[in-house]
């Protein structure tokens, strides 16, 4: 167990992308990207609820766990600002005029963040376990419900007709199912005081959740492909005046420096402050500075840019992670 929790963890991503190439060649980048993809969505349906449920089931739910439910709803909503004005100012530096809706909504869609993949991490320490549950479940429907409905409502004004959403039911279905999970854990807990500890099965339940993580990480590094990595990608990220890598370097920009000043600077104010818990900075500020979900490649049929998209996942994932490594350190040292 110990070798499969918190930041032990995180070298799966290197697992996944180096054991992801050898495969590739063995039986061909197409059959194991179209595996993958079914491996996704088991990960989506079947462990991440497991994970939510299992530490839910073991939250004492009051006043101090509302407030910040309230607080986080608010934060989320407040990143998707940050992405608009930014993506607002950047837009004629950016892109002509006829691209100017692609490029605001690539955007502003990738500034959400891999909080149940990556961010998972979190749970592996105590104090701050429940704040990160709770904000890893919330951002779970922000993903999945409120960007796919906002993202909608602009492709039927764009199309000019009413059409069928494009993203599959499953996917339009999952944040509901998600959120299932750990409201009744919640509600058991809250009744009769069940924790995994006391469940008659809760070894079990802590072991699915905790392969949960590592699972999903292998996930993440199997996701990125070598070939965007090379040298010549890298002189086109730091060099590109238009075009998509000029994209990509300004979603970096955004969601790599902008965004975790921003977020530093008003919430460690706060923190600073006394106003609010050193919980809830810690989980505020890390999840600022995880990478890019690769969820937002289902949202390619809204309008997005898939090349962008896919190349923002690959370098925020190689760019994030030894950040969010650094500073989970940095806390675990300090300020837990």
């Amino acid at each position: 167990m110990p070798y499969i929790t918190g930041l032990y963890t995180l070298p799966w991503i290197v697992v996944g992308f180096v054991v992801n190439i050898i495969l590739a060649r063995i039986y061909g980048e197409e059959r194991i990207s179209r595996a993958m993809k079914k491996a996704g969505i088991v990960l989506l349906f079947v462990f991440i609820p497991i994970l939510l449920f299992k530490h839910f089931l073991n939250v004492n739910f009051g006043e101090e766990e509302i407030d910040f439910v309230i607080v986080s709803c608010i934060v989320m909503a407040f990143l998707y600002m940050i992405a608009y004005f930014f993506a607002i100012s950047r837009v004629k530096k950016a892109c002509a005029d006829k691209r100017k809706g692609e490029f605001l909504k690539t955007v502003i869609v990738n500034q959400g963040r891999s909080a149940a993949f990556v961010g998972g991490a979190m749970l592996a320490f105590d104090k701050i376990a429940i704040p990160a549950a709770i904000y890893i479940s919330l951002l779970g429907i922000y993903l999945f419900a409120i960007v796919p409905y906002v993202l909608a409502y602009l492709h039927k004004k764009e199309m000019h007709k009413e059409e069928k959403s494009p993203l599959p039911v499953y996917l339009r279905l999952y944040p509901w199912y998600l959120i299932i999970f750990p409201i009744t854990a919640a509600l058991i807990h809250r009744q009769y005081g069940i924790t995994t500890a006391s469940l008659e099965y809760g070894r079990l339940l802590d072991f699915m959740a905790a392969i949960t993580i590592p699972a999903a990480l292998y996930y993440v590094g199997a996701s990125i492909k070598y070939k965007d990595l090379h040298v010549n990608e890298l002189k086109k990220l730091i060099f590109s005046k238009e075009g998509e890598m000029a994209w990509v370097r300004e979603i970096l920009l955004l969601t790599i420096i902008v965004t975790p000043l921003i977020i530093a600077l008003i919430f460690g104010s706060l923190f600073v402050l006394d106003i609010i818990p050193s919980e809830w900075f810690i989980v505020l500020f890390l999840n600022s500075i995880l990478p890019i979900t690769s969820t937002n490649m289902f949202l390619i049929p809204y309008g997005i840019n898939k090349k962008v998209t896919a190349l923002a996942v690959t370098w925020t994932t190689v760019i994030s992670i030894p950040l969010f490594i650094l500073f989970m350190n940095i806390f675990s040292y300090t300020l837990m």
